[in-house]
């Protein structure tokens, strides 16, 4: 990154060894140590955000282009069947189809089957009562 040879790496620890000292040397690593932390962290959110944005962009490129080929394939493909049919076909989403009058007037006419009372069960809302324990005998 810094391009740092050994013959510089020297030359910059035996300067903070004088101007430190070699008692505070071990506290001013530490110290060091935390802020290029901090750098690596920051730099590396702020790469994070980057490449999420530039994804989002291409993303975004790649479904405009995507829509446009399916527009095109959608036109070429109506022109065929218009072509091979004779008659305009249809480019969109196909219609709902409703139930016709129809089939609800013999959903209506359909008699409703004859149950008798009797056949149906009864309800049962009382509670289930536990089990019976056998009554131990004394021999």
């Amino acid at each position: 990154m810094f391009d740092i040879g050994a013959a510089e790496l020297l030359v910059i620890i035996i300067v903070a060894v004088l101007v430190i000292g070699p008692k505070d040397m071990p506290l001013a690593m530490r110290h060091a140590g935390r802020w290029i932390g901090k750098v690596r962290r920051v730099s590396s959110h702020f790469r994070t955000g980057l490449d999420a944005m530039v994804r989002e962009a291409e993303l975004e490129d790649m479904e405009k282009k995507w829509k446009a080929q399916n527009e095109e394939i959608m036109k070429r493909s109506a022109a065929d069947v218009e072509v091979s049919k004779g008659e305009p076909a249809m480019t969109g989403p196909p219609p709902v189809e409703m139930p016709s009058a129809d089939a609800e007037s013999a959903v209506a006419k359909t008699p409703a089957p004859d149950i008798p009372a009797e056949a149906e069960p009864a309800p049962n809302h009382a509670k289930p009562s536990p089990p019976e324990t056998p009554a131990k005998s004394q021999d």
